[in-house]
């Protein structure tokens, strides 16, 4: 029995769009990388991106649970000496809450050309309305 690879020619791809509001970050971002990745689909292949795209529409009405606002730290270095910056989760949500999503998304991605190449297919907004209409994204539902 031969196992069966996708090739990029054979892989249809299609868009979905994930509400949002009262979803858990980290729960929610782990459904929205499997499939960035592919990973619900019977045709996954590990080395090719056989994923579809999100649109992640409300990201500023996501829960954190216990005390993540004031004790999670995003760090940033500009590779300066002594140029590390450090933001907690409530100034960041307070300034680009896309960018908690977008992150949390990528680490769970892998690493390299890949994982570059999904996360490009990851699309995040703040409020209801999002650009891609013509596209004619489902709805995705999440269940945990």
């Amino acid at each position: 029995m031969k196992s069966y690879m996708a090739s990029p020619s054979s892989i249809e791809k299609k868009w979905y769009v994930v509400d949002a509001t009262g979803h858990t970050l980290g729960r929610l971002s782990s459904e929205i990388a499997k499939v960035l990745r592919g990973k619900h689909k019977p045709t996954y292949t590990p080395h090719i991106d056989t994923g579809d795209y999100v649109i992640v529409v409300n990201a500023d009405k996501i829960k954190f649970s216990g005390k993540k606002l004031e004790q999670k730290i995003y760090y940033n270095h500009s590779d300066y000496v002594g140029g590390m910056k450090e933001t907690t989760l409530a100034e960041m949500m307070a300034k680009k809450p896309t960018n908690v999503i977008h992150l949390a998304v990528k680490g769970m991605l892998p690493k390299g050309p890949l994982g570059r190449s999904m996360i490009k297919k990851l699309f995040v907004y703040t409020g209801p309305e999002h650009k891609h209409a013509a596209q004619k994204p489902e709805v995705l539902e999440i269940k945990y």
